[in-house]
């Protein structure tokens, strides 16, 4: 069995302090194989964000793998934003803004759908999804591929931010290269099913969504903070949703859905 834990937004500079011992103690517990980040480590790219982002980093015990989210560049600074964006991002996170860690049981890609100049929304280019594919189409078959990135590929009908232009195709690519499962951030709102535009399509790949909520962030938008564990196993991928109680200051968990496996694909 592989153990990942994923956590999103963690918005440092916006942060709840007091959410971050919580944090650490419930993903230390839970003996993760992986951490995975879905971007918005920052709220706004500022060097002592970073700093911040890092010194948490330093302090999970497990591989970490991290994508990057929109608000990883410096939105307040033009000049920097569109000519270097990345700078602070390389420097206090990573270097590899698309990341692949292979695990026994899993291969994990990081695809990379910030945009520069499309602060909101973000993109999914030709190149990125090019990429992307290539890394789950070398992967043993008989390995459960998550794909990991900031903006989500399909939006839960609550929520009223613009999706990701080119989603669906973009999904579509995905998904016949071989994604399982893709995790995602962004809309601070937690959700867990199937992409909705293929579950009924019999015959076709199908994934599973996930979205975490904010982990640390105060802008929770009427959600509790939160995070996802998931145990992928030989038959079935468990899915946990973890989350902040306030009355007795600890993570629990406090929803749970199974998605079968199959030889080809994730089924209900």
């Amino acid at each position: 069995m592989t153990r990942l834990v994923h956590l999103s937004d963690l918005h440092f500079g916006k942060d709840r302090p007091d959410l971050l011992e919580p944090l650490l103690t419930a993903a230390e517990n839970l003996n993760a194989d992986l951490v995975v980040i879905s971007g918005d480590l920052t709220q706004r790219a500022r060097r002592s964000e970073y700093q911040e982002a890092r010194a948490f980093i330093d302090r999970i015990a497990a591989p970490v793998l991290c994508v990057p989210g929109n608000h990883d560049i410096p939105i307040h600074r033009p000049f920097t934003r569109f000519f270097a964006p990345w700078r602070y991002y390389r420097k206090w996170i990573s270097a590899n803004l698309t990341p692949v860690v292979e695990t026994e049981d899993a291969l994990v890609v990081g695809l990379n759908s910030v945009d520069r100049f499309s602060w909101q929304t973000g993109r999914m280019s030709r190149g990125r999804l090019r990429k992307a594919c290539k890394a789950m189409e070398a992967a043993d078959p008989g390995k459960l591929r998550i794909m990991v990135t900031h903006h989500p590929l399909d939006h839960p009908s609550e929520t009223k931010k613009k999706p990701i232009p080119g989603a669906a195709d973009a999904l579509d690519r995905l998904i016949t290269c071989g994604a399982d499962m893709i995790l995602s951030g962004h809309l601070h709102v937690w959700h867990a099913g199937m992409f909705a535009h293929r579950a009924g399509n019999n015959g076709q790949r199908v994934a599973v969504q996930l979205h975490a909520g904010t982990s640390l962030s105060s802008r929770v938008r009427g959600e509790p903070n939160d995070f996802n564990l998931i145990d992928i196993r030989t038959t079935e991928v468990a899915v946990e949703r973890i989350s902040f109680n306030e009355e007795d200051r600890r993570f629990e968990k406090t929803e749970a859905r199974t998605f079968e496996r199959a030889s080809d694909r994730i089924v209900r």
